[in-house]
This record gives structure tokens, C-alpha cells and sequence, in this order.
């Protein structure tokens, strides 16, 4: 299996704008530029963001994943992801889950919820410190 995306870019870096195009075309010529990187400026997307959600995602699916292998049905699974920044790169990735999970105590949540911080694929490409939060409803 493979996973495509495209970057088209014109123009100088701060005044320069760039579309992203996914395989799916989910993203479908999404504006990406250094105002939507850095200011906030304008409308769009930047690859922060984006691994955010991918991170989110790839998270909020190993738990369940691992929920159902213990015959556990999530109702609910809620996932923010919060990617910090320095000047020198990204620094960390934060992961806040919030489940509605009947028949699982709270510990037994954050122990998966843990398992899942280190395992889901996007946390092993990654190398940089991943921690995670766990709050069960």
C-alpha cells in the first residue's frame, strides 16, 4: 500500500503561495503559504497542521483498535493533538484523548492510551518526545 500527496509551489518564500493535493483528493488544491505557516494571516493549511491530524488520527485508531481487541465497544473517542515549535523545528507532540468507553476503568484507558502514544505509526516515524493524556467520560 502506498499513500500519495503533491505540493506545487510559485513564487518566493513569504510572498510565494502553494496547493496540496492528496491521493484521495480530500485536499484538493489547498492553500498552503508562509502567512498560513507562521501568521495566521490567511485561509489555509501548513504542515504542522497537518501532521496534527495525521498524528490524531493514526492515535485516536491504534486506541480503538486496541479497545476492540479487548472485546471493549468506545462509543466515543476524541483526540486533540498539539505539535510545539521552536526556531529550531519541531520540538514535541502533546496527545489529549477523551473516550466514553463502558466497561473500562480509567486506568486500564490510560494504559492503552499509552501503549498507543509509542505504537500508532505516525508516533514511530517520529523522533521526538510524544506524551499523551487520557480522560475518560
Amino acid at each position: 500500500m502506498k499513500r500519495t500527496a503533491k505540493a506545487h509551489w510559485a513564487g518566493s518564500i513569504k510572498e510565494g503561495k502553494g496547493e496540496l493535493t492528496t491521493q484521495s483528493e480530500v485536499l484538493n488544491h489547498t492553500n498552503y503559504s508562509f502567512k498560513t505557516r507562521f501568521t495566521g494571516e490567511e485561509k489555509g493549511t501548513n504542515p504542522e497542521e497537518l501532521l496534527a491530524a495525521a498524528h490524531a488520527g493514526c492515535f485516536t485508531m491504534a486506541v480503538s483498535f486496541a479497545l476492540t481487541g479487548k472485546g471493549l465497544n468506545p462509543t466515543l473517542l476524541d483526540t486533540e493533538a498539539i505539535v510545539s515549535m521552536d526556531a529550531a523545528g519541531i520540538t514535541a507532540v502533546h496527545l489529549s484523548i477523551t473516550g466514553n468507553v463502558p466497561g473500562i476503568s480509567a486506568e486500564e484507558f490510560e494504559a492503552i492510551t499509552k501503549q498507543a502514544e509509542q505504537n500508532c505509526l505516525i508516533s514511530k516515524v517520529l523522533n521526538l518526545p510524544i506524551s499523551s493524556e487520557a480522560h475518560l467520560r
